[in-house]
């Protein structure tokens, strides 16, 4: 592999649309596919954290990267979610997401077990010495098992098929980190960022592209900032992202993950349904007063039409609110009990 070949561009994290049964639309799925290569996606990310692929099946799972390879039909790659629980389950996935034809497969680090960096490296390493197809590690430390630089470095040193990290943390330093460890000796070693507020910042630092969930609502706006910031075009690269970052916090703050997405990509026209998790009175009153805040946002970038009465300042998102609600997710994080060993 040369450094030409590797991982680049925006790679949407796609929701999967559901019908009234709460079962995958599969032609709304291949018509959302198409929507999101019409608007310029360089891959498509099935069976991530925005698609929810804890909430599915094994054999859903499946299905939905067969709907996917299937409609894409080579014009765009696919990077596939491959995480089972278990590494016996993820090499089947592997093996046969291989058969497929996608271009690589994305795997979380351990989840529900918290692991010391060995055990993660043990784990990864069983993965790619066994899979047929290349892998790309997931960081997602806020639900998952940290992926620590050290083990990265090791991991794209002894593993040949693997050829990338996906890391949502953020963590601008640990990407720099990260790069700088790896990349002298693996110039094909890709680095993908999953935290869409950081987008223009983290291709600055020398990141490839982006895991993005904001691309999967608005595609165009994450791949024109992806676009300007690679050509220079700092001042409207810089302005794209402060506009993308409202949009950005409303949808991931304002209600249970991922449904502020999956309710900003019904205002797109997209029916991508209700969501598997199921939600409160007080969460559907929520989820509708988010709506209208979504289709306000939406307007202001010419996606949307503006709710009924309008789009006053009285309505729009209040930063200090969202602060708030940030600091009440971290609190809950912190106090939430540990499992037992």
């Amino acid at each position: 592999m040369t450094p030409t070949t590797r991982l680049a561009g925006i790679y949407t994290p796609n929701v999967v649309p559901l019908d009234d049964r709460g079962e995958i639309h599969e032609a709304e799925l291949r018509r959302y596919v198409d929507w999101l290569i019409e608007r310029g996606v360089h891959g498509l990310y099935p069976n991530g954290s925005t698609g929810e692929f804890t909430r599915f099946t094994a054999d859903e799972r499946r299905r939905i990267i067969e709907i996917i390879v299937d409609q894409t039909a080579g014009r765009v790659p696919v990077l596939a979610g491959a995480a089972e629980a278990n590494t016996r389950e993820t090499i089947r996935a592997c093996e046969h997401y291989h058969r497929l034809g996608v271009r690589a497969v994305a795997i979380v680090s351990p989840f529900y077990y918290k692991l010391t960096p060995a055990g993660v490296y043990a784990y990864f390493k069983e993965i790619a010495d066994h899979s047929p197809v290349d892998v790309t590690l997931y960081n997602i430390p806020m639900f998952a098992s940290p992926i620590d630089v050290p083990t990265v470095a090791r991991l794209a040193q002894e593993c040949p098929r693997v050829v990338g990290i996906k890391d949502s943390s953020g963590d601008l330093p640990h990407m720099m980190r990260m790069i700088a460890a790896v990349r002298p000796d693996r110039p094909d070693f890709s680095f993908l960022t999953g935290w869409d507020a950081a987008l223009m910042p983290m291709l600055l630092i020398g990141c490839d592209g982006g895991t993005n969930a904001t691309s999967g609502v608005v595609p165009e706006i994450t791949r024109k900032l992806y676009d300007l910031t690679l050509a220079g075009h700092l001042d409207q690269a810089r302005n794209l992202q402060y506009r993308l970052l409202k949009l950005f916090d409303a949808m991931l703050y304002s209600a249970e993950f991922p449904d502020g997405f999956r309710a900003a990509l019904t205002l797109r026209g997209i029916r991508a349904g209700a969501g598997r998790q199921p939600k409160s009175e007080t969460q559907q009153l929520e989820l509708s007063e988010l709506s209208r805040q979504l289709q306000c946002l939406l307007a202001a970038e010419g996606f949307a039409g503006e709710p009924v009465g309008g789009c006053s300042a009285s309505r729009e998102i209040d930063p200090e609110q969202l602060a708030r609600l940030v600091r009440r997710i971290i609190g809950d994080l912190q106090r939430a009990p540990h499992p037992a060993p």
